[in-house]
């Protein structure tokens, strides 16, 4: 399925700052990266107000129809009137694609900035950020391969083909948990088709597409920490299972990707034990702790970002200057 832009069709405030038919390495966009639970979607609401932008999704999870709590995602009252893209176009049932999404959000950037918008690029995906920032190019698949993995991956189990991606590409299994089968097969698939490791397939950041301001919030590892398990304990108390609950009449238990989400996977086990869904807070908030580690270890390895603290009571005008000053 083709991924379609929605959200709010009312322009944040503020003059446009691009001139439509400019090249597109002298233009202007803005992306807000960064650890799970720092802020992005409020600065990126401001920083589009201030600007005259529209916000673009780049939380993978955050692309599904019914995947709002366990997902933070802002209900439409609470967007400060700027558009949206990305967000709430795909079912629990559809395989979430990086190399669509790239095609997508490049084509609603670029609209943007041909129209004198600034396109402020928002979420936590590491690699779906650099694919839209980044002239990236992605393998493509091999449907015969892939469904030979994937029958191997239900016979024999995730860790199996993980212990199989550590022997011949030890950096690819570094960076993938070993319980996250899709992304197993999909290194697998890859190293299948190239020959070479899929650790290959992604170069140091750069070269550039867009002449973009990258910002990245974080704070005290300890502080996020605490900040993550209050944030948690809100989803549970703001109806999680029972979203769970009605996303599994939907079909979530047969999405690959949606099923894996952070909290959605840990309430469907306790479901499927027989346990009270509830106990599954616990482990979201372990699992998402690990989750802001690797977030903080990727979003690190690029030089381009301009880190600043989430706690920042002058936040806004410090993401402006930052912006400035690049």
């Amino acid at each position: 399925m083709a991924l379609t832009c929605s959200g709010d069709r009312t322009r944040g405030g503020g003059a446009a700052s691009t001139t439509p038919g400019t090249d597109r390495m002298n233009l202007r966009a803005f992306a807000v990266v960064g650890p799970t639970g720092t802020g992005k979607s409020d600065l990126a609401i401001k920083l589009a107000r201030s600007l005259g932008g529209e916000v673009v999704n780049a939380d993978a999870m955050q692309l599904y129809r019914g995947m709002d709590i366990g997902t933070a995602k802002l209900p439409p009252a609470e967007r400060g009137g700027v558009r949206h893209h990305l967000l709430d176009v795909l079912d629990v049932t559809e395989a979430a694609s990086v190399a669509v999404y790239q095609r997508e959000a490049r084509r609603i950037i670029e609209e943007l900035l041909a129209a004198g918008g600034v396109p402020v690029l928002a979420g936590g995906s590491g690699l779906y950020v650099r694919a839209v920032l980044d002239d990236l190019e992605f393998p493509g698949t091999d449907p015969q391969l892939r469904a030979q993995l994937e029958v191997e991956l239900a016979q024999q189990g995730a860790l199996v083909l993980h212990r199989r991606l550590h022997r011949i590409d030890p950096e690819a299994a570094g960076r993938i948990l070993p319980s996250n089968g899709r992304r197993v097969v999909r290194a697998l698939e890859v190293i299948g088709l190239t020959g070479r490791p899929f650790s290959a397939a992604l170069p140091p950041p750069g070269p550039a597409r867009y002449r973009a301001a990258v910002i990245g919030l974080d704070t005290d590892p300890a502080v996020l920490d605490t900040w993550v398990d209050a944030r948690v304990d809100r989803m549970f108390t703001d109806g999680l299972v029972d979203e769970v609950r009605g996303l599994l009449c939907r079909g979530l238990r047969d999405g690959r990707t949606a099923s894996r989400a952070l909290g959605y996977q840990q309430v469907i086990a306790a479901l499927d034990a027989g346990d009270d869904p509830a106990c599954a807070a616990g482990p979201t908030a372990q699992a998402t702790r690990r989750f802001v580690r690797r977030q903080r270890s990727w979003f690190r390895r690029d030089g381009r970002i301009r880190w600043l603290d989430c706690r920042d009571p002058d936040l806004l005008d410090a993401a402006l200057c930052s912006a400035a000053d690049g």
